[in-house]
C-alpha cells in the first residue's frame, strides 16, 4: 500500500467526455488495458433482459456500451469464473475490474483464491447503493409495455453534468424518465444491505476508487466544467501506475480528501422513513401505482420539511 493521492480529471476529448456521466475516468483507465492488449471487466445494459451484466471485453466498441451510470444492481453471474478462463488463455495478460465496492472485494477476493490476483486491478466505484433490478424492469414495462426499447442513459449530460436527467429511447422516440431517477433518488429501492455498507469509507481496499467530483465548483471552482469532472483516488502503486499510462489523456489537478468529500466516502446512505409503505404498497397496490405514488416531483413545502426531518433524525 502507498498513500493515498486524490486528483480531479476530466478528458481531453470533448466528444468523449459528453459521452461519459462525469469527467470520463473510465474511459481514460480502461484505454489503457485495452491498448496494452489486456481486456477489461465492467457492466454492460442488456437490451434483451433489460439486466445489466458483467461481462470482459477486449476492445473499445465494447467497451464504449458499458459507458455511463446504471441506477439497477448489476449482476456478476459467471465472470468470476470467465475471468480465471480469459487468464489462463493470456498467459501475459491482466485484467482491469470496474464495479462497486461490493463487487470489487468479492471479484478481487475470488481472482487471489484462484492464485491471479498480481494479474488483476481492482476499481471501485463510489455508490449511493443499489437498486432494485426488479423495479427497473417493471418500470420498463410502463414506458414501453410493447417493447422497443433501444436506448437507455441515466445521467444524460444535455442539460448539464450537475443537472442531468433520465432519458430513454423508445421506438425510435427520446422520452424522460425523471420519474424513475426521482424514486431511485427517494432510496425507497435500495437493498438492505447497502444502508450498512462497509465499503463507505477512504480506505475501500481496491487500488483506485472512481466518482463524480461532487462541489468542485466551490472546492476547486477553476477547474469546473459543465461537461463533467472525475474525483480519483488512487490507493495503491499499481493503481498510480495506471493513472500514469492514463494521465496523457486527461486534464487533471491534484486534491485532498477534504476537498473530494461527500457522503458516501464516510458512511452509507440512510434508510428513508418511507421504505417500508413504498415496498408494502408494492406488493398490496402493484408496481404501478407505487412506482406512480413515489416517483412524483416533490413541492418545495414537502422538500423542505423532508430536509427538517432528516436534520432532527441525524
Amino acid at each position: 500500500m502507498s498513500e493515498r493521492t486524490v486528483y480531479a480529471v476530466k478528458l481531453k476529448d470533448q466528444e468523449q467526455l459528453m459521452s461519459s456521466s462525469s469527467g470520463g475516468a473510465f474511459t481514460a483507465l480502461s484505454d489503457v488495458f485495452l491498448e496494452e492488449g489486456n481486456a477489461v471487466v465492467c457492466a454492460v445494459y442488456d437490451y434483451i433482459s433489460h439486466r445489466v451484466l458483467f461481462r470482459i471485453v477486449d476492445s473499445r466498441e465494447q467497451r464504449d456500451l458499458a459507458r455511463g451510470s446504471k441506477y439497477l444492481q448489476a449482476e456478476m453471474g459467471s465472470v468470476y469464473r470467465d475471468s480465471v478462463s480469459w487468464l489462463a488463455g493470456h498467459p501475459e495478460g491482466k485484467l482491469l475490474f470496474f464495479g462497486l465496492g461490493c463487487q470489487a472485494a468479492a471479484f478481487q477476493r475470488y481472482m487471489e483464491t484462484a492464485r491471479c490476483g498480481d494479474r488483476v486491478v481492482t476499481a471501485d466505484i463510489i455508490c449511493h447503493g443499489a437498486p432494485s433490478p426488479r423495479v427497473w424492469r417493471d418500470y420498463v414495462q410502463t414506458v414501453a409495455p410493447e417493447g422497443g426499447l433501444t436506448g437507455v442513459n441515466f445521467r444524460d449530460k444535455k442539460t448539464g453534468w450537475a443537472h442531468s436527467v433520465g432519458t430513454a429511447v423508445v421506438n425510435g422516440e427520446e422520452i424522460s424518465i425523471q420519474d424513475y431517477r426521482r424514486l431511485y433518488s427517494s432510496r425507497n429501492t435500495i437493498r438492505p444491505s447497502c444502508f450498512s455498507c462497509p465499503y463507505t469509507k477512504m480506505d475501500r481496499g481496491t487500488d483506485l476508487t472512481i466518482g463524480d467530483f461532487w462541489h468542485i465548483e466551490k472546492s476547486m471552482p477553476d477547474f469546473n466544467d459543465p461537461k463533467g469532472v472525475s474525483l480519483v483516488i488512487l490507493h495503491t502503486d499499481r493503481g498510480r501506475e495506471l493513472f500514469q499510462k492514463a494521465s496523457g489523456a486527461l486534464e487533471y489537478r491534484l486534491s485532498n480528501e477534504r476537498e473530494c468529500w461527500q457522503l458516501n466516502l464516510e458512511k452509507p446512505t440512510a434508510w428513508p422513513g418511507s421504505r417500508d409503505r413504498f415496498w408494502k404498497d408494492y406488493r398490496d397496490r402493484g408496481p404501478a401505482y407505487a412506482i406512480a405514488g413515489y416517483s412524483r416531483k416533490k413541492t418545495m413545502p414537502a422538500r423542505i420539511m423532508e430536509g427538517i426531518s432528516r436534520v432532527l433524525g441525524s
